[in-house]
């Protein structure tokens, strides 16, 4: 599997075996076990990071491997961001210090719902259902705020919402959010 990475107009591409990712699952679990009791991303302190917040913190660790020359660390942040970001091809690393504006580029989707296939709108309900719940992220706080991130699929890459006061707030958005993506990929007329 292939990562390109573009850290500060430097690009390189890393290849990771499909092995190493089988190898590495008790690491990424350990990793998983750290960010799950929170993690500071630049000046925010996330209580709960998501997914893509997760491989973002993965991106920051393979810009320290890559400084440090610490290749097989870079191959194992690159298989994290792998694994955890179906269809993801690339990262553009943020250096300025901001772990939360490091965007990914995704492939799309091909015929036939395989990776890399246009999957168009007319998909079946569950799968509909599935993709765009994996296409909204969950919420998640930004200092006293809350925001989601959803995937645009025209630019192959991240977009966060505006920030709301609330939880509650952002999470209805968010639910209005899956549901148009839904009636996107099911080709339900917008109502």
């Amino acid at each position: 599997m292939r990562l390109e990475v573009d850290a500060g107009g430097k690009r390189l591409a890393l290849e990771v075996e499909q092995s190493m990712l089988v190898d590495a699952e008790a690491f990424f679990a350990k990793m998983d076990s750290d960010m799950d009791a929170g993690w500071r991303m630049g000046p925010e302190w996330i209580e709960h990071p998501d997914r893509v917040q997760r491989c973002q913190i993965a991106a920051d660790k393979l810009l320290g491997a890559l400084s440090t020359a610490n290749e097989n660390l870079a191959l194992l942040m690159a298989g994290y961001i792998l694994k955890h970001l179906p269809n993801v091809t690339g990262v553009q690393i943020d250096m300025g210090g901001e772990p939360l504006s490091t965007e990914f580029f995704f492939a799309s989707p091909a015929p036939g719902g395989q990776p890399g296939a246009n999957q168009g709108p007319h998909i079946g309900r569950l799968a509909a259902m599935e993709r765009a719940g994996k296409e909204v992220s969950q919420v998640y706080r930004v200092g006293k705020n809350y925001r989601f991130a959803t995937l645009d699929a025209a630019r192959n890459q991240w977009t966060e919402s505006p920030l709301f006061e609330t939880e509650g707030e952002a999470n209805a958005s968010r639910l209005e959010a899956v549901k148009r993506r839904f009636d996107e990929l099911t080709g339900t007329p917008v109502r």
